[in-house]
């Protein structure tokens, strides 16, 4: 897949927003009730994504200049992996994970964590990631994860 990774604008913050959205409908919808998936949709409006620009370093994958994956850097931490549906199993969200990795490394992270949900837990422990611990909130349920990097 020829999708090009670069830091997330400000003006791509509707466009990362649908993209997660839709992820959460779709995908992660096969894993938890409607009641979870609707409280975590409140949490990607484009000015939640906005105030993410601020405070993480957030990427994006695009395929013909239009965003199609997201991900994001809180320090050692991996935030908010979603991909399009439509462009899921096609190597971008681990093109993401790449670009994502190396950052953390030249930013001197030895261990990297990722709260994975049910429907991602698969895709990090193919990147290397295992399970440390469950986490609980409310009805949704994280899996907490970590990659030794160096």
């Amino acid at each position: 897949m020829n999708s090009q990774v670069r830091r997330a604008r400000a003006e791509d913050a509707t466009a990362i927003s649908q993209v997660v959205i839709a992820a959460l409908r779709h995908s992660n919808a096969q894993d938890y009730p409607p009641t979870v998936i609707a409280q975590v949709v409140q949490h990607f409006s484009p000015a939640a994504i906005l105030q993410f620009l601020a405070q993480r370093q957030v990427y994006v994958a695009t395929l013909q200049q239009r965003v199609v994956a997201t991900a994001s850097l809180d320090q050692d931490v991996v935030r908010s992996v979603f991909v399009d549906p439509d462009h899921q199993g096609r190597g971008i969200g681990q093109q993401l994970m790449e670009v994502i990795h190396t950052a953390a490394a030249d930013a001197g992270v030895e261990q990297l964590r990722v709260p994975s949900s049910l429907t991602a837990e698969g895709f990090y422990r193919r990147l290397g990631y295992e399970k440390v611990r469950d986490q609980q909130h409310g009805a949704e349920r994280t899996i907490i994860m970590g990659k030794r990097l160096m």
